[in-house]
C-alpha cells in the first residue's frame, strides 16, 4: 500500500472542469505500460482478483498557491499531484516510468515534473479510522422503485439516499476480498458531505459528492483502501482520499 506524490508546476491559470479527472486514467496505464508492463496490461484487460477490479486511484492536480475564482478549477505555479494504490507493484512502476520524466501531458495541459516522492506504507492504524474523499465518491445502485422492480440501470446513489450506506460498504467489503484480506469492512457512520459535482470521464458524466466516513476493518483493510479510495471508478479518479 503505498502513494506517489509527484511535485509539479504549471503555466496556465485554469484547468477545463471537463479535464481534471478525466486525462489521469490514461496517464496512469501509460505510466504502467512504460513501467511495469506486463501488469498494466493485466489490470487493463481482465483487473484483479475475483472482482475484476481495478486498484488503483488519483486525485486531480493540485494548486494550492493558484488564486481561487468561483466556478473555475484553478492553476498555475507549483503544485501536487498524488497517485497511489495497494498493490506496491504498481506505484513502483508508475515511479519508474516517472524517472527523469520532465512533462505530464494532462489532457492537453502540461504538467511540468519537479520531483517525485515516494511514500511508504504508514504504520497500521486502529480497527475504527476517518477517511475524507477530496473528489466525488460515486456510487450505483440497485435501480430498482419501491416495489423491487428495476426501473434503470444507470442508478446513481447520492448521499442520504437510502441506498448509499448499503451500497458503499458493499464496494469496500469487494475490494478487501479482491485484495484477499479480511472483508469485514463496515460503514459506521458518514460524518461530512460536500457539494454535488458531475466529472466526465471516458465513459460519460458521474455525479457524486465528496464525503467524510468513519470505516472499521481490518488496519491492513482500511491502509489499502485509503490508498485505492471510496466508491467506485477511483480508476477515473473518483472517491480519492487524503493521506
Amino acid at each position: 500500500m503505498m502513494r506517489l506524490r509527484v511535485e509539479i508546476s504549471t503555466s496556465v491559470h485554469e484547468i477545463p472542469w471537463e479535464s481534471v479527472l478525466r486525462p489521469g486514467r490514461a496517464v496512469c496505464y501509460d505510466l504502467l505500460a512504460r513501467g511495469a508492463p506486463e501488469l498494466g496490461r493485466l489490470l487493463h484487460e481482465k483487473g484483479w482478483g475475483p472482482h475484476g477490479m481495478v486498484p488503483f486511484g488519483f486525485g486531480g492536480p493540485v494548486f494550492p498557491a493558484a488564486p481561487r475564482r468561483r466556478g473555475v478549477y484553478s492553476a498555475h505555479g507549483r503544485g501536487v499531484l498524488e497517485l497511489g494504490s495497494p498493490l506496491a507493484d504498481v506505484v513502483m512502476g508508475w515511479a519508474a516510468a516517472l524517472a527523469g520524466r520532465e512533462l505530464i501531458d494532462w489532457g492537453g495541459v502540461a504538467l511540468q515534473v519537479h520531483g517525485v516522492d515516494l511514500a511508504e506504507p504508514s504504520a497500521a492504524g486502529g480497527l475504527r479510522q476517518r477517511f475524507r474523499a477530496v473528489t466525488p465518491v460515486v456510487l450505483k445502485g440497485s435501480g430498482r422503485d419501491d416495489a423491487g422492480v428495476r426501473t434503470t440501470r444507470q442508478a446513481w446513489v447520492l448521499p442520504g439516499e437510502p441506498e448509499y450506506g448499503a451500497c458503499l460498504e458493499n464496494n469496500l467489503r469487494r475490494k478487501a476480498e479482491t485484495l484477499g484480506l479480511a472483508p469485514e469492512v463496515t460503514l459506521e457512520q458518514v460524518t461530512w458531505v460536500g457539494p454535488k459535482r458531475s466529472f466526465a470521464v471516458g465513459d460519460g458524466r458521474k455525479p457524486g459528492a465528496p464525503v467524510e466516513a468513519e470505516l472499521s476493518g481490518s488496519p491492513e483493510a482500511l491502509a489499502a483502501i485509503r490508498d485505492w479510495g471510496l466508491g467506485q471508478a477511483n480508476s477515473a479518479g473518483f472517491g480519492w482520499v487524503l493521506a
